[in-house]
């Protein structure tokens, strides 16, 4: 074991505990629901470009997403950019509706959301079983991504790599709840930019400057430097399909819309915007350019997912390199914790509190529950970590799918067409599901096309006739959402105001 690497790993993981206990002991404005869950809404633009950054750069685009670009190549890199817009997609679309509608029926959850749009306790609860189960999929592929990472720099074998970093991420995320996540995501966020760039630097200046390294790739498959890759696999169905999974689609990911629910202010949301999609694109180009080259530097990795520290390894000396594999370290921690709040809240917040609890439980057996079912959930992920596949991508990838073909029309169309009904929502997410679970499964392209996309047509149009064939809204619903464009505007100047 390299002290040179390893030390600066570990003051890292000591300084995200830290962190949470540093938030655990400040006094505390308002329940400790809304702080432990929402943070008590108080994020700033820049907090809130980087926890969604962080949020959404996950294991599958630090480990997952350079892994394929070191087997596909430079198309891998082309189709990578396509996730560019995500931040300012998922702000743009949600950001300031969700605010101010949050704020007037005191949401502190997705949930809270659907159940002030759709008033219907059965949308909520299958809303809530179906985000339980897809993030224990996407949890389970942040621990194979830090677990990994620890590998192969420490020399640790799998499973002591990966309970050190669950404990980590377990006792911080218990410790200061969303606070602490969104704190440490903005830490964690610049490590991912400085890291990226100095590594991505290390490569090229290892291997020659990037026209050298693209002849190379060429040498090795000329698949490597050809938008389709290997064996044409990159095919206009699968852009088109990818499109709509890793962009298009995030704006229905429940870990990333919360956010929406969180900022401060209209200010903090368009510095958001900018700051978020200006680092995403960084981070997006240096993660999957840096692994289509290492290719050339490292042509014998059997494991793909490990090319990024790898290559940390090989192109920067030891200090530097220990210090900035935080970064990949960050960007997986960054996820996995948001994911614990959410599926803690959804348990505690959606459907105990909601649906279970005959009595208003008191302040001290709320916060001993939210902090039990975070701890249960992590040690249900880290069972089901112990034996990894070979490439995570894949995973995460099919639990976002699910999430978007559950979520998308529900919370884009429950937004801005004040027509919708719990009958049109429930259609729309079963229909989703059934339909992205089945196409998933047997493997079934229609017209070539990634299963997400006939899912979340069939969804749309399922949402759209149930909810025409079933009595509109209640006025109260109406007003709130918006009926005409002059509620709209009142709304959007209640906002203001009160921001």
């Amino acid at each position: 074991m390299d002290l040179k690497l390893t030390l600066p790993l570990i003051s890292y993981l000591i300084l995200m505990l830290g962190l949470g206990f540093y938030l655990n002991r400040r006094p505390q404005q308002g329940s400790f629901i809304e702080n432990y869950f929402l943070g008590n809404r108080s994020m700033g633009g820049f907090v809130l470009a980087m926890t969604m950054v962080a949020t959404y750069a996950s294991a599958s685009s630090f480990i997952g997403g350079p892994g394929a670009a070191y087997r596909m190549g430079l198309g891998w890199v082309l189709l990578a950019m396509i996730q560019v817009p995500t931040v300012w997609l998922t702000l743009g679309v949600l950001g300031k509706q969700f605010a101010y509608i949050a704020r007037r029926v005191n949401a502190l959850t997705i949930n809270d959301m659907l159940y002030a749009r759709y008033r219907s306790s059965l949308v909520v609860i299958l809303a809530a079983l179906g985000l339980l189960a897809a993030f224990v999929a996407t949890m389970v592929v942040q621990f194979i991504g830090g677990a990994r990472l620890l590998e192969t720099v420490t020399g640790l074998p799998y499973q002591g790599g990966l309970i050190i970093f669950a404990g980590t991420v377990l006792l911080y995320t218990l410790i200061g709840g969303f606070r602490a996540v969104v704190l440490t995501d903005a830490v964690q966020g610049v490590l991912m930019l400085i890291g990226t760039l100095v590594l991505l630097v290390g490569v090229l200046h290892t291997g020659g400057g990037a026209s050298a390294m693209f002849s190379q790739l060429a040498e090795i498959d000329p698949g490597l430097i050809t938008p389709q890759g290997p064996d044409g696999f990159l095919s206009t169905s699968f852009m088109l399909s990818f499109w709509v999974l890793v962009c298009f689609g995030v704006i229905g990911l429940p870990h990333s819309a919360v956010r929406c629910l969180a900022y401060k202010d209209s200010k903090a949301m368009h510095r958001g915007i900018i700051i978020g999609t200006l680092v995403g694109a960084l981070l997006m180009f240096g993660m999957h350019f840096a692994g289509a080259l290492g290719r050339v530097l490292v042509p014998e990795l059997t494991v793909p997912d490990k090319v990024l520290p790898t290559l940390m390894l090989t192109v920067l000396p030891p200090v530097v390199a220990g210090l900035f594999l935080a970064g990949p370290m960050a960007a997986i921690m960054s996820t996995i914790d948001s994911q614990l709040i959410q599926a803690s809240a959804t348990l505690v917040k959606d459907l105990y509190l909601n649906y279970l609890s005959r009595k208003p439980p008191s302040p001290q057996l709320i916060k001993r529950a939210s902090r039990g079912v975070t701890l249960v959930i992590g040690l249900i992920v880290l069972w089901a970590a112990l034996s990894p596949p070979d490439m995570i991508i894949w995973l995460n990838l099919l639990a976002f799918g699910a999430l978007q073909a559950i979520f998308f029309w529900p919370l884009v169309l429950g937004l801005y067409w004040w027509r919708g009904t719990a009958v049109g929502a429930l259609a729309s997410m079963l229909t989703g599901a059934i339909c992205y679970g089945l196409l998933a499964t047997l493997g079934i392209k229609v017209l070539g096309l990634h299963a997400i996309i006939p899912s979340l047509f069939l969804s749309g149009l399922a949402y759209v006739i149930g909810s025409l064939l079933s009595p509109a809204p209640c006025a109260q619903v109406q007003d709130l959402f918006g009926k005409n464009s002059d509620q709209h505007q009142a709304l959007g100047a209640q906002h203001k105001t009160n921001t």
